[in-house]
């Protein structure tokens, strides 16, 4: 048997057993439904369907959760197994509970039919699928060991036909290198005495090269050295040219530091005098508010300083800031 046939048989079993579940759950609810509306107070008879309905879905999920583990290959333990022969037996005492109260033996036996048969199925099933389980597995095992077998055969034919390729391509390189080789020292002979020819026409052609290279060197350097000699007194004129710009460079900075401290110590004067007595002249009095206007003094204070009035003093201030802002104080007395 294959494993189409397996499954095929599965299929049927799977298929036989949800026809007695659903039978055995239809008859369940018809024979206990009149049983739960006796046994229920007035005004509450409308549940009494609910609790054959509860009972068949937990033995529908027994045979699922089953069904499902067999074909996993996996055991639920102890619970399920439980759970399944409770729900056989709720589902056995309810429907010849009715039949039992009345002392109707017949109706036992007719009433139990249906729960035993779902009882048996359920347990028969279990069995049956667990040994359909454990049969795909072994036919799985056998076909992938098939299938291994087949590949390692087929990978050994094709190593053998690749080494067989793999030495013939080697020996047919191994003749075509030797020909090569034999063309090459043929050619490489030729080459050599070719070249040692061309090696001595050389070497003479470089004998008379360098005899004209050394005289040519020779002559150049004579140049080289008149060059050097030329741009030696170049330098040493640039170098007396430049001491000479930087001693007059530093003689300027010398004679503009004095020229700054000198209208430094004028302006010092100026400013130290403090107020004067009486009214400057013009001439002093502008060069009073030259350096007040170059310390940053007010126009008030250096009103004070030369005696002139303040609006003078004010006017005089703009027109150093619009003459010269950042001339030192001898530069704005001029």
């Amino acid at each position: 048997m294959n494993g189409v046939q397996i499954r095929s048989a599965e299929q049927a079993l799977s298929v036989g057993t949800w026809l007695i579940v659903s039978g055995a759950m239809l008859f369940s609810v018809l024979t206990v439904t009149p049983l739960m509306r006796a046994h229920t107070p007035d005004g509450w008879a409308w549940t009494a369907p609910i609790l054959p309905i509860v009972v068949d879905a937990a033995v529908v999920i027994v045979v699922r959760l089953d069904s499902v583990l067999a074909r996993l290959g996996g055991h639920g333990g102890r619970w399920p197994i439980a759970l399944r022969w409770m729900t056989g037996g709720m589902t056995l005492a309810l429907n010849i509970g009715d039949s039992a109260l009345k002392k109707d033996l017949v109706g036992v036996a007719v009433h139990s039919v249906a729960p035993l048969l779902l009882i048996v199925t359920a347990e028969t099933g279990l069995a049956y699928r667990t040994a359909i389980t454990n049969a795909l597995t072994a036919i799985q095992e056998r076909e992938r060991a098939d299938r291994a077998a087949r590949e390692k055969a087929a990978a050994e034919r094709a190593e053998a036909a690749d080494r067989r390729s793999r030495e013939k391509r080697e020996f047919e390189a191994r003749m075509a290198r030797e020909k090569r080789e034999h063309e090459a020292s043929l050619v490489r002979e030729q080459a050599e005495r070719e070249e040692r020819a061309r090696r001595e026409e050389r070497e003479r052609a470089e004998a008379a090269e360098r005899a004209e290279r050394e005289t040519r060197e020779r002559r150049e350097r004579e140049r080289e050295q008149q060059r050097v000699e030329r741009e030696r007194l170049e330098r040493e004129a640039a170098v007396r040219a430049e001491r000479e710009r930087r001693d007059r460079e530093a003689a300027r900075q010398r004679e503009q530091r004095e020229r700054e401290e000198r209208a430094e110590r004028e302006r010092a004067a100026l400013l130290a005098a403090g107020p004067a007595p009486v009214k400057q002249s013009e001439e002093q009095a502008r060069q009073t508010v030259a350096a007040a206007y170059a310390t940053g003094v007010p126009v008030r204070q250096a009103a004070e300083l030369c005696g002139w009035s303040v609006g003078w003093v004010s006017t005089r201030y703009q027109e150093l800031r619009d003459t010269t802002p950042a001339r030192s104080l001898e530069g704005a007395a001029q």
